[in-house]
C-alpha cells in the first residue's frame, strides 16, 4: 500500500515551490541591502565584499549570526531545486510502508540536509573573516588575490573531472535507490538527510568555493552556481554534464589567471 498518491504530488510540489520562492526573495533582499554599502577597494584592482566585515555598532557575534542566517536562506534557494526530487523519492520509499506522517518525516530529512550546509557556513565565516583581515594588513598579499581567485576557479574546474566528484554525484542522484523501502521513523529520516547533505556538500565543494571567492553576495554568481549544481544533478547524463561544466570553469580560471599573473 502507498500513501504517495497523485493527490499528494501537487501539494508537495506546491509547498516546495513556495519555500523556494520565499528563500529566493529573501536572498535577493539581503544581497541588495548589503550592496548598498560599497565594497572596499583593495590593492590589485579588486574590491572586498562587506560580508566579511563588521558593520558599525555590530558585535562579531551579531555579524556571525546575521551571516549564518542569510547563508541558510541562500542555501535553501540554491539547493532546493536539486533536493526536491530526492525528497520526493524519499516520500515514495517511505510511503510504501503506509506511513501517515510523510510531511513531518520529509521535513526532517530537509532539516538534516540543511544542517550540513549550516555547518559549512559556520566554517566559512571565520575563514573569510580571517583572510579578509590578513589581506587588509598585507598589501602584497592583497595584490595576489586576483591570481589566487583564478587558481581556485581552475582547481574547482579540475575537480569536476575526478572520480571523487563522480562518486559523490552518483550518490546524490541515486539516493534512495529505486524500489528500496526506508523505515518510517524520525531517526532514519534525520540520518538520511545528513547523508544527503554530506554527499551534496562533497559533490558541490568546488562550485561553492567559486561562489565564496568570486563573491558570496553576488546574485549572478549564485544563479550560475545554483544552475550548474541543479543541471548536473538532474540531467540524464549527469557525469558528462559535470565534465562539461568543469571544462567551462577551467577556461574561466585560465582567463582570470592570465591578467592577474602580472600583478603577483
Amino acid at each position: 500500500m502507498t500513501n504517495t498518491t497523485s493527490a499528494e504530488r501537487p501539494r508537495f510540489w506546491g509547498v516546495s515551490t513556495l519555500l523556494f520562492a520565499a528563500s529566493a526573495l529573501g536572498t535577493i533582499v539581503w544581497c541588495r541591502s548589503m550592496s548598498a554599502a560599497p565594497d572596499m577597494p583593495m590593492p590589485g584592482g579588486w574590491t572586498m565584499s562587506m560580508a566579511w566585515m563588521r558593520m558599525p555598532g555590530q558585535t562579531w557575534l551579531g555579524t556571525a549570526a546575521l551571516f549564518l542566517g542569510m547563508w541558510v536562506v541562500m542555501m535553501v534557494a540554491m539547493m532546493l531545486p536539486s533536493l526536491v526530487p530526492m525528497l520526493w523519492r524519499y516520500r515514495q520509499a517511505v510511503g510504501r510502508s503506509g506511513e501517515t506522517r510523510l510531511g513531518r518525516l520529509t521535513a526532517l530529512v530537509g532539516v538534516g540536509y540543511f544542517f550540513v550546509w549550516t555547518v559549512f557556513g559556520v566554517a566559512a565565516f571565520p575563514l573569510g573573516v580571517g583572510l579578509a583581515a590578513v589581506e587588509m594588513q598585507q598589501p602584497a598579499l592583497a595584490r595576489a588575490v586576483p591570481f589566487a581567485v583564478g587558481v581556485v576557479v581552475l582547481m574547482a574546474g579540475s575537480l569536476q573531472f575526478t572520480a571523487w566528484k563522480a562518486h559523490h554525484l552518483a550518490c546524490c542522484r541515486a539516493a534512495p535507490e529505486r524500489g528500496r523501502m526506508l523505515p518510517a521513523d524520525a531517526g532514519t529520516a534525520w540520518r538520511h538527510g545528513l547523508r544527503l547533505g554530506l554527499h551534496c556538500s562533497h559533490c558541490c565543494v568546488g562550485l561553492m568555493a567559486i561562489l565564496l571567492v568570486i563573491g558570496v553576495m553576488d546574485l549572478r554568481a549564485m544563479a550560475v552556481v545554483a544552475a550548474a549544481i541543479t543541471v548536473e544533478r538532474l540531467a540524464p547524463a549527469g557525469e558528462r554534464v559535470a565534465r562539461a561544466i568543469g571544462a567551462v570553469v577551467v577556461a574561466a580560471g585560465l582567463f582570470l589567471i592570465a591578467p592577474a599573473a602580472s600583478l603577483v
